[in-house]
């Protein structure tokens, strides 16, 4: 199937980049693949979203009905200790923590809404459909290929199988959020890489409150504990409409603690007697993990290479400071649809679209992630040096401090041997308050055929029993918010049907031995609200 343009991924960023082309040429052809079994399906972000890249996509989006009902009522920043909290001033609160004019909203039905509005325009969704390959003419990209169906575990076709098809662009824009596995590919084809991503892993749980508990508009951040001051991370708790509360938990993978598990320190945190009070009496109703690129602007790659282009988080077009990046990735998807749009126009196709970097360097988009390079950096230097060096360079220098700070190693590199901590001892779950992985793993309607190839694979499948077993106690039991991953009698067990598409495995393994690749289309979970 050829078209004008193919793009990989059916989030704010994709989706964003099919308007803007046919906003520009209502008779371009364009195509949207979309791993997810519906547009939304796998998209879990807090959110708080900054309307501004909405409103210049899609001016009239509040007389077309874009679900963003609930403006922010208020900001808290509080610091907890494990039996106490502090609330910081709002005069103190930095600029990045200041959410007046933005709404609390699901990015998930947010990006279905925004699905509907690119099939009003001609856009061709293909939901359900994986972009398992990269196709190259020469030295260009020429498109993808999505994976075939009917595959049984032994990598035998069954009575159900069906081959994959190409889809060919003149251009190819892969949007497949943070850590996309074609998107890895293309890095290491295509050099474009320099300086190290660092990452997170974000952790969250939609819950249907007390109407008493309910404050509609309410966001609320924390830093400390339940994490020790030198691990990167913090949580939000953001008051939706219809009683529902978005409670989730970042923490930054670069982490040397090969004992600590995020998931855990996720349920931990709402035993805080500040926090629980929000939620107790309440129902938990959905669940789900995702990891995000936090890097910056130092930790962006190329953007483009011939034939094709990285948008959105698949790029790192996030502000950690903001704990924000729809709005990024829609302007990334915008600048690179109008860069695409020249190029077509003029009759050109399968070169570097230049314009898309040259124009995202006098946008908005760069100012902003200029102000909020250093963040990151600051904060992953420990809680108190980097709380107050941020206070220092958001509050007093605004973002205009004459440095760069720099990520100087990968999030793997940072794990260090087991042999230098103690185990860390977790409280058992409740089943009310605080749960377990598999019980969470239910609620985020996650599914795969389980009788297909598995998506988690090994370079070397001896590496998780002789190095990570053996040096790091095994951290895959830890670092995975789904269960996927456990050891039985020594030997490493992968429950690839639980997996939630986080990606965090493919980014935290110490010896980057396990690879993520593309499950049949439609698998992974299904995000109600999220």
């Amino acid at each position: 199937m050829q078209y004008d343009v193919v793009i990989v991924g059916g989030g704010p960023a994709g989706l964003a980049a099919a308007i803007r082309l046919k906003q520009l040429s209502a008779g371009r052809s364009v195509c949207v693949l979309e791993k997810g079994s519906e547009i939304g399906a796998h998209i879990l972000s807090g959110a708080v979203m900054d309307p501004r890249a909405i409103s210049e996509l899609i001016p009239d989006w509040k007389e077309k009905g874009a679900p963003l009902h609930t403006p922010v009522s208020g900001d808290r920043f509080l610091f907890l200790s494990k039996e106490s909290s502090f609330s910081t001033p709002s005069w103190m609160l930095p600029g990045c923590f200041q959410n007046h004019g933005n709404y609390v909203i699901s990015l998930g039905n947010f990006t279905r809404w925004l699905g509907k509005q690119a099939e009003e325009l001609g856009v061709e969704i293909f939901p359900g459909f994986a972009a398992a390959e990269v196709l190259y003419e020469g030295a260009a990209v020429k498109g993808v290929a999505t994976g075939d169906l009917g595959i049984n575990r032994k990598g035998e076709k069954t009575g159900a199988y069906q081959p994959g098809m190409e889809l060919h662009g003149k251009y190819t824009f892969f949007a497949e959020g943070c850590r996309g596995h074609l998107g890895r590919q293309l890095e290491e084809r295509f050099d474009l890489r320099k300086t190290p991503q660092v990452y997170g892993i974000g952790l969250k749980e939609l819950w249907e409150v007390k109407p008493e508990r309910h404050q509609p508009g309410l966001v609320t951040h924390t830093a400390g504990w339940p994490l020790d001051p030198d691990v990167y991370g913090g949580s939000f708790i953001y008051h939706m409409e219809d009683r529902l509360v978005a409670v989730g938990f970042v923490v930054g993978l670069g982490y040397e603690n090969p004992y600590l598990s995020p998931f855990e320190e996720f349920q931990r945190f709402k035993t805080h007697p500040e926090i629980r009070k929000t939620f107790e009496g309440g129902k938990r109703v959905c669940y789900g993990a995702r990891a995000i690129s936090a890097g910056g602007l130092q930790s962006l790659p190329k953007l483009v290479f011939p034939g094709g282009t990285l948008i959105g988080d698949e790029a790192g077009f996030l502000n950690a400071s903001r704990i924000k990046g729809s709005h990024c990735a829609i302007k990334s998807a915008m600048l690179a649809a109008e860069a695409a749009h020249e190029a077509l126009q003029a009759g050109r196709g399968s070169d570097e679209l230049a314009a898309y970097p040259e124009a995202f360097r006098a946008s908005w988009l760069y100012d902003e992630l200029h102000r909020a390079r250093n963040f990151k950096p600051w904060m992953s230097k420990g809680l108190y040096t980097g709380s107050l060096m941020v206070g220092i360079d958001q509050v007093l220098l605004r973002g205009k401090a004459p440095w760069t700070l720099r990520h100087e190693l990968p999030d793997h590199a940072k794990t260090r041997p087991a042999s230098e901590f103690s185990p860390m001892t977790y409280p058992k779950p409740d089943g009310v308050l605080t749960f377990d992985r598999l019980s969470s793993v239910f609620v985020s309607n996650t599914n795969h055929n389980e009788d297909q190839p598995v998506h988690l694979t090994l370079k070397d499948p001896s590496i998780p029993v002789k190095v990570n077993l053996a040096q790091y106690a095994g951290p895959e039991s830890r670092y995975c918010p789904a269960a996927v991953y456990e050891f039985v009698e020594k030997n490493l067990v992968i429950n690839a049907q639980n997996c939630v598409h986080c990606k965090t495995c493919d980014i935290k393994d110490p010896k980057q031995n396990i690879v993520w690749v593309a499950p049949e289309g439609g698998g992974g979970p299904n995000y109600s609200n999220m």
